[in-house]
């Protein structure tokens, strides 16, 4: 497939950072996130692009690598050319047509703000048609945990994202509202809990980690 998910495991950063982080902007070593993802490049064989992630609603088209967009999600229409989401808890969001391919930061913010939509709409104006959605590993409905006027808000706007009845506690189940978004789309959902994997980065369960990522070429 010409997608990836991948892990805590495998590259050169020591703790708490360890070991294939990712995320050039948590603290780690900035020669060791460089390393880091020149092997992903190796592995894939092409030139990756990442993002500065702001929780926002833009959408970037890139074409080449020559730069670092701020923005929440990324849109290619280059052969050999990637992108990529970085997450520790978030949802990392990859998109797949024809023509077009993306990767899409998903956090709560992120769902809210419609990013995923947003992101198939450009794919559209770019002449995607059939698209395909993979979700990759986050945080599960059962772990994430919120304060009660972010769980109603948020379950207000999308109520299959409400997983308090099988935890008995204020807690959110991201894909779930995702997956509402992603109805035009054909879903593969390959998540996994990263704060019960101990081979996942996880935000809320570390505090300062390191950033796994999703990356997707045509």
């Amino acid at each position: 497939m010409p997608f990836i998910f991948t892990n805590r495991l495998g590259g050169v950063s020591e703790a708490p950072f360890d070991s294939a982080n990712l995320g050039d902007h948590v603290g780690d070593l900035p020669a060791s996130v460089a390393e880091n993802r020149a092997m992903l490049e190796s592995q894939i064989g092409m030139s990756i692009v990442f993002m500065n992630q702001v929780h926002g609603d833009t959408v970037v088209l890139v074409e080449d690598n020559s730069n670092t967009p701020t923005c929440d999600a990324l849109i290619t229409t280059e052969r050999k050319l990637a992108v990529a989401v970085m997450v520790a808890d978030c949802i990392p969001l990859l998109l797949k047509s024809d023509v077009a391919v993306a990767a899409v930061h998903v956090g709560r913010k992120g769902l809210m703000n419609g990013i995923a939509r947003k992101t198939i709409d450009a794919m559209r104006d770019l002449g995607a048609e059939a698209i395909h959605s993979y979700i990759g590993p986050n945080i599960c409905g059962g772990c994430y945990e919120v304060g009660d006027d972010i769980f109603k808000e948020v379950t207000t706007k999308y109520p299959a994202s409400d997983s308090s009845g099988r935890t008995g506690k204020a807690t959110l189940d991201l894909v779930a509202g995702l997956k509402t978004d992603l109805k035009d789309t054909v879903l593969l959902d390959l998540s996994s809990c990263v704060l019960e994997d101990k081979n996942s980065f996880s935000y809320r369960r570390d505090g300062i980690t390191g950033r796994q990522a999703g990356v997707i070429w045509l």
